[in-house]
Parts: structure tokens; C-alpha cells; sequence
């Protein structure tokens, strides 16, 4: 079997779960190899490496690489195709991960497939487009295939791995260093979970009526100690940020439960959370497209419906 590497995602030293996800799914294509780039890697980072069966991880730890975004994770990658020749390179369908991606595919002068959903072992990728409504088999013929996924789109599954450590040193192009960090802030973090990873999610659209609406499904989510998201429509029209849009031109989420509140069900955001484990909605309108994907529903105003909600789940919690 040839070699799959995976671009680790990663945050302060720890892995992010889609790494998880790209892990499981180069086991099924070949030998999954992970390749870290940049300082911080750690017992920590190396041991969620082997439980998800990553052979090697390469890791290319030089503090400089931080200093220049996305390019040198290109860089680091090229010189592994070159060396290796693997017979894929996967990276998560992030905006890093898709810009690695096409700068990887520029200097290797290979295929490169944006956003896939699964991938075969005879590497022809699944690809969900239009909103969900058509399914695209896709397959690169020239090069090193270099596929981008979409995160949740694969249950992470352990399996032990060695995880052995090979050291990797690239010396930049002065290419790579035209884009310089100069500056970084930690961004604030709540109480709540990160949208993407979240076991439970609790979104808002439209029929929230406007900012001040979210109020009732933040103290849902609070309760159930899961994420807020939100539909286009609510993000659009400002009610709540950009970053917590669920759907196909924001974050896909696959959590155990998701619960759409107010959003009518537009394609555009039903393919970014319909693959969810357990959907419940709650909406006035009984002919609302998201009840088709809705294993629990609840015809009712959100007011009403969310706040009694909440105070029953208050009630059970003491």
C-alpha cells in the first residue's frame, strides 16, 4: 500500500478533530503518514496521532515556519511528494487547507479536488454540489492527487499507529517569505464549544426576528453546553457573526443533535448540517423545507417553544 500524507490541523499545539477525520480516511487508501508544520508539537499532539493510526509524522518544527502563513506548509509538502511519492495528500477543506492545497498543486504540477465528502480507494472523490443536490465522482489524472475534505464529512475512527517522528527541514523560497506575520492576537474564547466539533449544536435562521433573538437560543445552548450557529440568512442580515454560519458557504457540522430553530431550510444550509445524528426543528411554519430532514418536530412559535425548553432542561440539570 503507498503512502497517504495528511496535513495536520492544528491549534496551540493540540490536533483538531478533522485531522482525525483525514486520518481515518487515509487508512482506508493506504498508510496514513501525518506531516506537522511549525513549532509546538508535542507528547500531546503525538499521541492523538497514533490513536488514529498516523505510521510517521513528519514534522518540520522550525519556529520560522510560523512567521509566513500557509506558504511554507506548501513548501514542506512539495519537498515530501518529491521525496516520497505518496500516492495522495489530503488536507481539511479549511481556507488554510484548500490554500495549501493549490499552492501544493501549482509546484508539483498535479490535480488538485476541492471540498470532497469521501474518497474511494481507487481515489476517485465524492463531491457534494449545488447545495446537496447533485453528487459529483471526480478523479485527478495528473500529478500527486491532492484532495481537500470537508470536515465531519468522516466518523473518526481510532486504530493504533506508530506514529514514529521523522524530522523534516525545508529552507523557504524567498517566494514563501513575501507574506510575513507581524503580529498575532489571541482571540477571545467562550464557555462554548467549537462549532465544528460540537456534540450538540444549536442554530438560529430568520424567524429569530433579529439580534436580540439570539438571546433565546444562546440560553438553549448554554443549557445544553453546545455550540450556536446560524443560518445565512440571520448572518447576512447581521443578527449574529460570520464565523458561526452553518451550510454550504459556512462551517458543515455533523453533531449528534442539531436543533434549527426559526431557519426555514434553504438547500444552501441544509447540505452543511443534514448529516447530523439526530435533527430537531422548531418552526411556525408546518410547511417549512427543514422539517423533510427533521427526525423531531415542533410546529410553534421559537419563543415559546425554546424558552419552555430551556426551563425543562433547567430543571433536570439540579
Amino acid at each position: 500500500m503507498g503512502e497517504v500524507l495528511v496535513l495536520v490541523e492544528q491549534s496551540d499545539g493540540g490536533v483538531k478533530k478533522v485531522t482525525t477525520e483525514l486520518l481515518t480516511l487515509a487508512r482506508s487508501l493506504g498508510e496514513a503518514s501525518a506531516v506537522w508544520v511549525g513549532p509546538g508539537y508535542s507528547d500531546a499532539a503525538a499521541a492523538t496521532l497514533a490513536e488514529f493510526g498516523a505510521g510517521t509524522v513528519y514534522v518540520a518544527g522550525d519556529a520560522a515556519y510560523a512567521d509566513h502563513p500557509v506558504a511554507p506548509k506548501a513548501e514542506v509538502l512539495a519537498q515530501l511528494v518529491a521525496e516520497k511519492a505518496p500516492i495522495a495528500v489530503l488536507v481539511a477543506s479549511t481556507a488554510d487547507g484548500k490554500e495549501s492545497a493549490g499552492r501544493l498543486a501549482v509546484k508539483t504540477n498535479s490535480g488538485v479536488i476541492t471540498d470532497a465528502v469521501a474518497v474511494s480507494p481507487d481515489l476517485i472523490a465524492t463531491q457534494s454540489v449545488f447545495g446537496g443536490s447533485t453528487v459529483v465522482h471526480s478523479k485527478v489524472t495528473a500529478g500527486t492527487p491532492i484532495i481537500s475534505v470537508r470536515p465531519n464529512s468522516i466518523a473518526p475512527v481510532a486504530a493504533p499507529g506508530a506514529a514514529a517522528r521523522v524530522d523534516v527541514a525545508v529552507d523557504l523560497s524567498d517566494a514563501a517569505k513575501k507574506a510575513t506575520v507581524t503580529g498575532r492576537t489571541v482571540a477571545a474564547k467562550g464557555g462554548r464549544p467549537d462549532l465544528a466539533e460540537a456534540s450538540i449544536v444549536v442554530s438560529g435562521g430568520r424567524g429569530v426576528g433579529g439580534p436580540e433573538g439570539f438571546g433565546v437560543i444562546e440560553a438553549l445552548a448554554d443549557s445544553l453546553k453546545a455550540a450556536v450557529g446560524a443560518s445565512r440568512a440571520a448572518t447576512d442580515a447581521g443578527w449574529y457573526p460570520h464565523q458561526f454560519q452553518v451550510g454550504q458557504t459556512g462551517k458543515t457540522v455533523s453533531p449528534q443533535l442539531y436543533i434549527a430553530n426559526g431557519i426555514s431550510g434553504a438547500i444552501q444550509h441544509r447540505a452543511g448540517m443534514q448529516t447530523s445524528k439526530t435533527i430537531i426543528v422548531v418552526n411556525k411554519d408546518p410547511e417549512a423545507p427543514i422539517f423533510e430532514l427533521a427526525d423531531f418536530g415542533v410546529v410553534g412559535d421559537l419563543f415559546t417553544v425554546v424558552f419552555q425548553l430551556t426551563e425543562e432542561i433547567g430543571k433536570r440539570a439540579h
